[in-house]
C-alpha cells in the first residue's frame, strides 16, 4: 500500500473504498448511464454508510441486470420479492420500491430535459463547486426539494450532496489528501 494522504472518511483498510476514492470520488463524470447509477446507490445510502453500499455495489449492479434502467422500469412484485432474498445487496423493500419509482422519474427527467445532466445544469449553472466539511448546501437542498416534489424517494439533502461529490459537481477532497484541489 501506498503512503498517500487521503480524506479522513476514507477506510485505508477497505480496497474498494481507496480505489473509489483515488478513481471515482469528486471526478467529473456526467455520463446518462454513470449518473443514473450514482442516484440509485447514493438513495440506498440513506441511514447506512457509504462504505457498506461501496461494499455490495457489484453485486447489486449484477442482480438489477448491470443498472439497465429499462430493464429496472419493469420490475414487477416478483422481481422486487427476488431482490429482497438476495442477501448479496441491500435488500430493503423500500429502498427496493423506491430505485424503481426513482427510475421512472429519472427517465421522466430525460425526457423533459434532454438528459439528466441538463436537468443539473438548471442548479448547478454547469460549474464546479469546491467545498469542504459540509453535507448539505442550496444547491442540494434545491434539487432534493424538486426531486421529491417529482415524487423521488430516498433524496434528501444529504443524499443528494452525496451524490453531487460522486459526480464531481462538488468537489470535497480534504487539504491534506493528495487530491486536494486537482
Amino acid at each position: 500500500m501506498d503512503n498517500k494522504k487521503r480524506c479522513k472518511w476514507c477506510n485505508m483498510k477497505n480496497s474498494l473504498y481507496i480505489k473509489y476514492h483515488d478513481e471515482e470520488w469528486c471526478k467529473p463524470n456526467f455520463d446518462e448511464k454513470y449518473l443514473y447509477e450514482m442516484l440509485i446507490l447514493e438513495s440506498f445510502q440513506a441511514g447506512l454508510s457509504w462504505e457498506c453500499v461501496l461494499n455490495k455495489r457489484q453485486a447489486s449492479e449484477i442482480t438489477y441486470d448491470n443498472l439497465n434502467i429499462q430493464k429496472e422500469l419493469q420490475y414487477d412484485d416478483e422481481k422486487i420479492i427476488e431482490l429482497q432474498q438476495n442477501k448479496k445487496i441491500i435488500r430493503n423493500k423500500l429502498k427496493i420500491k423506491a430505485s424503481i419509482n426513482n427510475s421512472k422519474i429519472f427517465k421522466n427527467i430525460q425526457k423533459e430535459f434532454g438528459s439528466f445532466n441538463n436537468y443539473l445544469k438548471t442548479f448547478t449553472d454547469g460549474k464546479t463547486y469546491y467545498e469542504i466539511d459540509k453535507t448539505t448546501s442550496p444547491i442540494s437542498d434545491a434539487i432534493s426539494k424538486n426531486l421529491q416534489k417529482r415524487g423521488m424517494k430516498f433524496v434528501g439533502s444529504t443524499i443528494i450532496y452525496s451524490y453531487l461529490q460522486a459526480i464531481g459537481v462538488i468537489i470535497s477532497h480534504d487539504k491534506d489528501c493528495f487530491l486536494f484541489a486537482q
